[in-house]
Formats: C-alpha cells, structure tokens, sequence
C-alpha cells in the first residue's frame, strides 16, 4: 500500500503538494498525520476536497504501507505515527520538500529537496518539466499552497520559480478569487483580543547588537492560525525579528519570524523540535511551562545569534612572515613564492612592522637588492586581538587604509586579514538559509549548510560511520578533519564516489596512525609530503593528509608543500568545484565548507581555475579541465578558456613530465566517451603535446566511434574480463601515425620500453593483418582466423575492430572471441604419451594440427580425435600393433 502524506498541523502547502503527488502516485491513499491548521479545515468543510479521497489515520492499516511519499516535511518529528514504520524492512520512502536540512531529517530512498518558496512550487516545476496538467480545481489548491508560505510572494523566501510556478497554475485555471478568500481572511474577535495581548506583552531584546522581540500569551483554549497573527504583529510593530509563545490547552506554541539574515529561525525551532525556514518557523512544545519555555528561548538565543564573525573567524593562518634583517630580494621572492601583497615582520616572534609588495617592488627598481627589510617597513602598524569584531577590523582596513591586518594574542601572531578577507565577507551570503548560527559554525565565516540529509541519500550507512570515527578521533587528538575534494562534489551532483580524501588541521601521520592502532587498519605513511594511505580489510583505502599549501619554484614543477590551514590547503587545488569540505568533527559534523563559491559553480555547470597563475604552475589542469567538463556536461569558463589558450601558446604544456602527461592521458581514455574531451583538446591546441602529427579529423572521429561501439560490446559480452579501456583508445590515437612519429610520442609519454614495443607491434602487425589478410575472408578457414588472432591481446583486438572498416572484419573478430579463442581439443599431451609417442616438440605440432581440425569442424569428439591423429601422422602410430590402435578408438 502507498500512502502520501506530510507534517502535522498540516497548512495549504502540505494539503497542495498532497494532491499534486497524487498525480504522481495515482494508487496512493491521502491521509494527514494529524491535525491541520483552522483554515485549511474551513477549507475543507466549504469545498468539495473531498473528491479527492482523504483519508484518516485510523481509517487504514499503517502496518500495510510499503511505501511512503512524504511532501512539505522530511522530519521524523513532525509526521506522526508514521515514524514507527520508517525502519520497517522493505519500506520504501519518497520525499518532496523544500525546507533546509534538519538533523531528524529521514533517510529516503528518493529525495527531492529544492530551495524553494513552496513545494508546491517543486511539484509544478516537475509537472512543466513532464508535461503534466491539471484540472482547475487542482490548480486552485495548488495555489493556495503557493500564496500561503510566500505571504502572497512578499516574505523574503520567496524565489523566481515561485512566481513561474504561480503563472503555470493561473494558466491551468486556479481561481484567485478562491485564493484571496483564504488567504486573506478577517479576523475573528477572540483573535484580535489575542493579537492585542501579543502586543501588550511584547519586549525587546539585544543579542550581541541584534534587536529581537519577545512575546508570549496563554489561553485556556486553542484559536486558530496564530501564525497569522505573529505574522500580523510583526508588520504592525515593523520588527525585524519576533518570537511569540502561546500557551493553548497542554502545550506551547513556538511561531518566529525573521527579516534579517543574521537570525535564523529554524535553527532555534529546531531546538525545540521543530523546524521551517530561515525567514519563518514553528514548533509545539510539551512537557515545559510557559515560563521554563521563554527562559529557554532566551538563553538559546542568547548562545544562537552572533551576526558577525571576529576576527579569529576572518583570519587567514598561518600568517606568512619576515623578519627585519632579511634582505628584501629575499622578502620579494617569499612575497611572490606565496601570492602576497603584504606581510608582518616580526623580530624574535614579536610584530614591529610591515612590509607592502609595492615597496618593495620600488626598492628592487632603484636596484638596492641587498637592503633590510628593517630600512623600508612601516612601523605604524595596527594589531586587533582573536576577538576583535567586525566594526574595528573595518576601521583599519578601510578608514585608515591599512593593506593586512594581524590577529595578536599575547604578543604572537596567529593570523592576518587582509582586505580581500574582508570583502569576501561582507559580499558573501554569509547567513544561507540553512545555515547554523552558532558561534562553532561560523568558525569558518564561509558558506555553509549542513548537508547531513545529503549524505544519508547518498552514502551507504558503513560510509557515514566512517565519517564519524575520523572526526571523533581528531576531536580526541585536538585536531579538525574534513572530508574533501571530489568526493564532496560527487555528492552534491548525486553521484556517489567512496574515493575518501582526509585533510587534518593538525599532524596527519599521527592522526592515521592512532586510527591504524584503534581500528587495526594497514597503513602507509609518505613523510615527505605528510600524507597516508589507510588500507581497509575488504581493500577500501582512505588518504589521509595535512592541511598544506604548495608553491612552485617554475611553471609545471612539481610543488613545494608546507602546512597550512583547511582554507589555504583548498586555495591550492585545481577548480573551485573542487574546493568544497564536510566537517567531521562532532561538534560541526556535516556542515558543507565553501570558500570559493564551489556551489554557485556546481549549479552553474561552469569549470573555473582559482587564479590566473594556475595553468602556468601546473598545466596538468588544462587537460583535467577538459577532462571535468566533459564528464560532468559543464563548461569551461571565459577566463579560464582564455587562460588555457594563453598556456597553451606559451608552450608550457609540452614542458610537462612524461609521467604526469601520460597520467592525464590515460584518466581522459578511461571516460566512457574520451572522444569530446578529445576533440576539446583538439580545439585548445593542446594535442601537440602528444604529438604534432595527431590530427583530430573526422576519419580520427570515426576511428573513436567505432573503438567505442566495440568496447561497450566487449564489456556486454564478456562481463568478468579485465580490459584496460585507456589501451584501445591510445592505440587509436596512435593509429595514423608513422612509425618514427609513434616513436616520438611514445617516448613522450615515458612509456617502458616493452610497453612502446608492444604498442610499435600492435600498430605495425594489425595495419598488416587489414591490408593483406581481411580483405577477402572468403577462403579463409576458422583455424586461419584464429592462428592470425591469436598473438593480440584483447585490447589491439578491440582496436582492430575499431580500425576495420569492414564489416566482414569486425564480425570475423567477433567469431574469434566467441566461438574460436576458447576452443580445445580433448585429446592432451597425456594421452599422446600414453599412445607411446615420445615426448617432445612433435606434441605441440600434433596438438595444433588437432586444434585445427576442431576449429574448422573435421573432428567433434574424441573418438574423431584420435582417428583424425591415426591418419595424419601414421608414422607416428606405425610401431603400434592394430589392436592396440583399436583400443585408443
């Protein structure tokens, strides 16, 4: 049985995305948790709703349902009794929501969460993407939704698919006059008395330099709709921010509204139990008075609101240094070796001044390489401590024009702010909805959400518990740990990799191997990089590294590493897609990191460097680059496709190794389909570094069609074969090659010698077998065909299906590796010697001239076998009396 249904104290939203997922689950049944919101039971008693089936909780067998569509809700907290049939075996769970993630958010099967106004407005998107109508009785429901959670498209959560969803509906027919019915109803007179207590009772707050309102009311019974009535409130009073509390019957009734981004309220409901959006949330509270409520309240807020990091937050560390006896050719190449305009100078650890970029670039100009930093720095420099705030960063940076800023404590330098940290901050959405504002969470002022509900979707329950014991060891070691990389991407494109990647803000052979000790894991450590390889019982390996920063003494060398913290380690990495993080720790597990707007990216589709130099310190990138966009369906952006045509014209990606050339090649042959990520190449100018005499034509083209045609029908039909893809692939790429070129480009790559004869061989000897062999197939037996065969690995055999362009060619193949290359005889060596021929070379001969005959069906059996031996080599069998030939017959 299917059973659609949505959150307690149900509203329009949920009763609209109830019937919109009716269209999706025609044989669901509708049935409410609970209890829904007064409006919406007027609604029902005045419309005919009840067309659509509604149906009790009592009314059905919950132990019946084997699949569960939750819509306007993923929380388990808040959809009733249906929570106890969640971990039932077999129960499948569908979610439509556009709340932000909750810790009790449900583990479903399929998930679709989308940051809208409304569900509804998901549900309409869906229903445009599918072509899916809808009657207008439908659409009128539908809409009610809609109106209802945008406040009529006025609250801050409102979003552009929210007014498309709305002009869908009103195209299939809803009926405003019904909407604005609902919407905006007339108060009762036991409402306005409420409202006006709320009013009377109302007080301000100051959190941390954020005005907050309080009120709170009790009554002996329930009344209807006080959120309307908060929501009334706050535009009566203009209040940036409300919390009402009402008493009513048993329980307590949490409804908050906020207009600012520094307060988020569905981080204090959650606390309570319950949950909603940034801008409005609810919860209902048992087992607390009213008093013990709002001093609850008030101490969560007191601990939840902090609107601006300090300086500590904003800091970049470690801060990079000098000192005042440095020469300042020296203090330039650090300046440069780091990416830097400005640092402190420091005399045996203290601050004493600092030294600009553009000074010092004056001083070299004038030619007086050999000065102190001492002669040049500027002494009249501003310090703030770790707890400094927002308002006196801002003076020194901007009023007084100061380049960085150090963050001092008890005369050390912890870190530096630079204006750059500074107006990323005040640019960025740094209070996303979703966002936690606790002052742990904004240890790292980037964007972030937690993503708990993510991984749940996507990861095997054993992979979230693996999360969870790297972070509870670095919180035991005082250390943070972050999942990283391309592991993260893949989970906010839904694709799932198990390639774990760890970086620790502390020592990372320490950390690997208190985890190898606790948990009796192999280990392999690489002092020199800092970096370890956990290696897992079932062959699972994690890497595991240390927060660090690289630099490069020329472009395409391999880089310097020192450590550093999360923000500079992900500064160093290729594309901005590829800078995201989870945090492990327990205090913090789950929260999604983001410095580099690597989420605006991933929405986007667009692949971008995080710097103009990147290509120039390693022009691997430019073909990870292609290789990224091609996998994902993104695109390369503007600046970063001007910087690889720039890269490519200066010639720096032929100055990279062999090893690290090959090692690009062959990830890009390993995609399913290299050819666009090719042709890429191709269009970049960026072949040449193979070889100047590959030319990506349309005949290459074809050649990569037809490589790949055969290489998925290899993999269909002989599923528990090994094939080195990346093999067939570079053979085509070679294939138009004269043989002295090939040299060249194999020698290129650092092929090992065997490997560049094999490929020399391959390419020689099925050039030979095309021109002179296949041709006519017409007299040619099978045990010709295999004989000719048999020498190619199944990789060249591929490519020469691939390089044919006959079909008689390719079927030919295709008969080898079905019915010819598996094919014995049933007579051994054994049995020649136990028919007194004497062991030797003559076996292999008689044997293959067996093999043969099995092959072009002269002898099927072994009896056909032996008479076949008796006549062809009767001189062997000439010694043996004829009763004993008689015997082997």
């Amino acid at each position: 049985m299917e059973v659609i249904t949505t959150h307690v104290n149900a509203d329009f939203d949920a009763m609209g995305s109830m019937i919109a997922a009716k269209k999706l689950y025609p044989e669901a049944l509708l049935v409410f948790p609970g209890s829904q919101e007064r409006t919406l039971r007027e609604y029902f008693i005045k419309s005919t709703v009840y067309i659509y089936g509604f149906k009790r909780l009592r009314d059905i067998d919950i132990d019946q349902v084997t699949r569960l569509i939750l819509v306007d809700t993923r929380q388990s907290s808040r959809i009733g009794k249906f929570v106890d049939i969640l971990n039932k075996p077999g129960m499948e769970v569908h979610v439509y929501d556009h709340h932000p993630d909750a810790e009790d958010d449900v583990r479903a099967d399929l998930s679709i969460v989308k940051n809208f106004g409304s569900t509804v407005t998901l549900f309409s998107r869906l229903f445009m993407e599918r072509g899916v109508e809808v009657s207008p009785e439908e659409a009128t429901l539908m809409s009610l939704g809609i109106y209802e959670d945008t406040g009529s498209f006025t609250f801050n959560s409102t979003t552009p698919e929210d007014f498309e969803a709305a002009a869908f509906l009103l195209k299939s027919g809803a009926n405003l006059n019904v909407v604005s019915d609902m919407v905006s109803q007339e108060l009762t007179a036991e409402q306005i008395a409420l409202l006006n207590e709320l009013i009377l009772s109302a007080k301000k707050y100051n959190f941390n330099g954020v005005e907050v309102c309080l009120t709170s009311v009790s009554v002996d019974r329930y009344v209807g709709d006080f959120a309307v009535l908060v929501h009334k409130l706050r535009d009566i009073e203009n209040l940036e921010v409300v919390f009402a509390l009402a008493r009513m019957d048993d329980r307590i009734y949490l409804v908050a509204r906020s207009r600012i981004q520094e307060v988020n309220v569905a981080t204090v409901a959650s606390i309570f139990g319950g949950g909603g959006h940034a801008t409005a949330a609810s919860a209902s509270i048992k087992d607390l008075t009213l008093v013990q409520t709002e001093a609850k309240l008030i101490e969560t807020l007191r601990q939840h609101i902090h609107p601006y990091p300090s300086a500590e937050n904003l800091m970049s560390t470690p801060a990079i240094c000098t000192e005042p006896g440095v020469d300042i050719s020296e203090a330039h190449l650090t300046m440069v070796r780091y990416n830097i305009n400005a640092m402190p100078v420091l005399d045996n650890g203290a601050l004493v001044g600092l030294i600009t970029r553009q000074v010092v670039e004056k001083v070299l100009f004038h030619g007086l390489t050999h000065q102190s930093v001492a002669e040049f720095m500027n002494t009249d420099v501003a310090a703030v401590g770790p707890e400094a705030g927002l308002l006196e960063i801002q003076t020194y940076l901007v009023e007084r024009h100061q380049r960085i800023l150090p963050v001092v404590s008890r005369g050390k330098v912890l870190g530096v702010i630079t204006r750059r940290d500074l107006l990323d901050f005040m640019l960025s959405d740094h209070s996303e909805e979703g966002m936690p504002a606790d002052e742990e969470a904004l240890a790292h002022w980037s964007k972030r959400k937690n993503i708990q509900s993510v991984l749940a979707e996507q990861l095997p329950r054993s992979m979230i518990g693996l999360l969870k014991e790297f972070g509870l060891l670095a919180q035991s070691l005082g250390y943070r740990a972050y999942a990283v990389g391309g592991f993260v991407r893949d989970l906010l494109l839904r694709s799932p990799n198990f390639d774990l990647d760890i970086v620790v803000e502390g020592n990372a052979l320490e950390f690997a191997r208190a985890f190898s000790e606790k948990y009796k894991v192999k280990i392999k450590l690489h002092r020199k990089f800092s970096t370890a390889m956990l290696v897992f019982p079932d062959g699972r390996t994690v890497d595991v590294a240390s927060a660090r920063f690289e630099y490069y003494q020329h472009p395409a060398a391999l880089p310097i590493v020192e450590f550093s913290s999360l923000k500079m380690d992900l500064y160093r990495r290729d594309f901005t897609i590829n800078t995201l993080a989870v945090a492990l720790n327990p205090d913090e597990f789950g929260q999604l990191i983001d410095f580099f707007s690597g989420q605006r990216d991933i929405k986007e589709k667009i692949v971008r460097i995080l710097h103009n130099l990147s290509l120039i310190e390693d022009p691997t990138r430019i073909l990870r680059a292609i290789r990224f966009e091609q996998r994902f369906g993104f695109k390369i952006g503007k600046q970063t496709a001007s910087l690889i045509h720039n890269a490519v014209r200066m010639g720096l990606i032929q100055k990279l190794g062999g090893r690290r050339l090959f090692h690009e090649i062959t990830l890009i042959l390993e995609e399913d389909d290299p050819l666009p990520a090719l042709r890429r190449m191709a269009e970049f100018g960026a072949m040449p570094a193979l070889s100047a005499e590959i030319k990506f034509d349309k005949k290459m083209e074809e050649i990569f069609g037809r490589l790949r045609e055969v290489i998925s029908w290899y993999r269909l039909s002989f599923l528990d074969e090994p094939l080195e893809r990346w093999q067939v692939y570079l053979l085509g790429l070679f294939s138009n090659l004269e043989a002295e070129e090939a040299v060249h480009a194999s020698n290129r790559l650092l092929l090992a010698d065997n490997q560049r004869d094999r490929l020399l061989w391959t390419l020689e000897n099925t050039g030979r077998l095309l021109k002179h062999f296949f041709p006519d197939l017409s007299g040619r037996k099978p045990s010709e065909i295999y004989r000719a065969l048999l020498p190619f690995r199944p990789e060249e055999l591929l490519f020469l299906m691939g390089r044919a362009e006959r079909e008689s060619t390719r079927k030919a193949v295709s008969h080898y590796f079905h019915r010819y290359r598996n094919t014995q005889t049933e007579l051994k060596g054994k049995d020649l010697k136990a028919m007194g021929i004497t062991p030797g070379p003559i076996y292999r001969r008689v044997l293959d001239q067996l093999l043969d005959a099995r092959l072009d069906k002269q002898v099927n059996s072994r009896h056909e076998e032996i008479t076949f031996l008796l006549s062809a080599w009767p001189e062997l069998f000439s010694k043996i009396a004829g009763s004993d030939r008689q015997n082997f017959c």
